[in-house]
């Protein structure tokens, strides 16, 4: 039998799998990972294999597939990901009495509201993607009793492709970048969604959550402080429908993250203080 671990992660090889995986060996805490090839969340058989070779601890979904205007062709495969596999990983910690937190998305809201989202606003997802996660945020409300949804926006971090990288490449070919700024939202570093997925383990309470970085801005406003202090390349503003994408995206996705602050003692940094950290992880 595998020790006890203190965290039992899904979705390892993903940009917050990373981070949950490096989070955690920095601070000496236990952590089982399992990505795709060794316990595909699609299949029962597997994810139901790969928590009985453990013996407790804190179950974190962190599998989805995330491609979002690619979803709207491949809607099934979205929601095999982002629903069955939630539901598989739900029913097995049901089953085990094992906690778990699935982290979910902004973009379960359809953006036409004028301030920050609660937890308790109707959701109403534009795109496909959104979709297969709201369907997967029920999944597991139904399935386990013992689970805790974080729902998160706009993360990026040093493992994976990211908003910020692919402005960072941009940067540096182009002296000028176009760049949405009709979307708000609440930009999260991944390293700081991990410690706090981590450590609500402590004060673990059943429900729905919002976690994301403090403060909201535009895409055009991240771009912007990822060049600060830079002369190259000029940011300038667009809207929506200059840039058209397959998938429709809330023109607001600011969540409130009160509760979490309340109930979970939740608070992330602000994502400019996040983005400052990645930056000199980055260097």
């Amino acid at each position: 039998m595998t020790r006890t671990p203190s965290i039992i992660l899904f979705g390892s090889n993903g940009q917050l799998g990373q981070a949950i995986e490096r989070v955690a060996e920095e601070r000496g805490i236990a952590c089982v990972s399992f990505d795709r090839q060794s316990a595909d969340v699609t299949e029962a058989g597997m994810v139901a294999g790969a928590l009985a070779r453990v013996t407790g601890g804190l179950v974190v979904n962190a599998a989805a597939y995330t491609a979002v205007d690619r979803a709207e062709s491949e809607e099934l495969l979205a929601f095999k990901v982002n629903c069955d596999g939630a539901r598989n990983i739900a029913e097995a910690c049901s089953r085990l009495g094992l906690p778990l937190v699935h982290v979910s998305t902004d973009y379960v809201f359809d953006g036409t509201k004028s301030s920050a989202y609660l937890e308790t606003d109707p959701v109403s997802p534009l795109s496909a993607y959104g979709r297969s996660k709201e369907a997967g945020e029920r999944a597991v409300r139904d399935a386990c009793a013992h689970a805790m949804i974080f729902r998160t926006a706009w993360v990026f971090g040093v493992e994976g492709a990211n908003f910020v990288k692919t402005m960072l490449r941009l940067g540096r070919e182009r002296e000028t970048l176009r760049v949405v700024d009709d979307q708000h939202g609440c930009p999260t570093f991944a390293d700081d969604l991990a410690s706090a997925i981590i450590g609500s383990a402590a004060r673990f309470q059943p429900g729905t959550y919002h976690v994301t970085g403090y403060g909201q801005t535009t895409w055009c406003g991240f771009a912007r402080e990822i060049f600060r202090g830079q002369a190259k390349p000029v940011v300038m503003p667009i809207t929506t429908a200059d840039y058209p994408t397959p998938a429709r995206r809330p023109a607001n996705s600011v969540l409130d993250g009160t509760m979490a602050r309340q109930t979970l003692g939740i608070e992330l940094p602000h994502w400019t203080d996040g983005l400052r950290r990645m930056m000199e992880k980055l260097k």
